[in-house]
This record gives structure tokens, sequence and C-alpha cells, in this order.
């Protein structure tokens, strides 16, 4: 199996895409953008997660066989989020009930 070698400048630029992403992060949680701070925060968490994968995990010159399971990994993890969110939406369906104290007192 022959491994994808990559020029130093190349993880030298990657880092430094991060450094910067970071730092904009920082500059950006110090304005208050109402709830886009939220979006705009994830949107470069996603883009400093997606270099780290595609570079430093060397993903980008991986075979098709790990793509798919990088790919079924995220597929996985938004069936997780998703079960995950529809429990805790539907917790207020049923009225909360009385104590064992009140329920004897009607």
């Amino acid at each position: 199996m022959s491994e994808h070698v990559m020029p130093k400048k190349l993880y030298f630029l990657v880092f430094a895409a991060l450094i910067a992403l970071t730092l904009i992060t920082t500059v950006v949680a110090t304005i208050d953008l109402g709830p886009l701070n939220i979006v705009i925060a994830l949107l470069i968490g996603m883009s400093k997660a997606s270099l780290v994968v595609l570079f430093f995990m060397h993903l980008k010159w991986s075979t098709r066989l790990t793509r798919i399971v990088a790919v079924a990994a995220l597929f996985w993890l938004a069936i997780l989020i998703t079960l995950t969110l529809s429990d805790y939406t539907t917790r207020r369906w049923t009225p909360n009930p009385g104590t064992w104290e009140t329920s004897g007192s009607q």
C-alpha cells in the first residue's frame, strides 16, 4: 500500500488556516449577532474539522472505502442526534403528574 506524501508547505498552510479560523471564532464571539452567533461558530467549527479530516487524516487521498466509512460515521452521528433531539423535544407532551399528597385530596 503506497502512502501519499504531502509537502510540508501544505501542512503549514492548513495549520495557518486553522489558526486564522480560531482567531475569527474568537473575534466573532465578542460581537453580538443574536442567534447568528451559534450558526457562525458551528460553520467555522465544521470548516476546521473538515480541514483536519481532509489533510491531517489524509482523507482527501484515501481509498473510496475509507471515504464511505467516514460518511457512514457522519450519517450515524446524524441519526443519534435526531433521536436525542426527538426525545428532548417531546418531553413536555404529557402533563406533570401531581404528588401523592395532592392526588387523594380531589
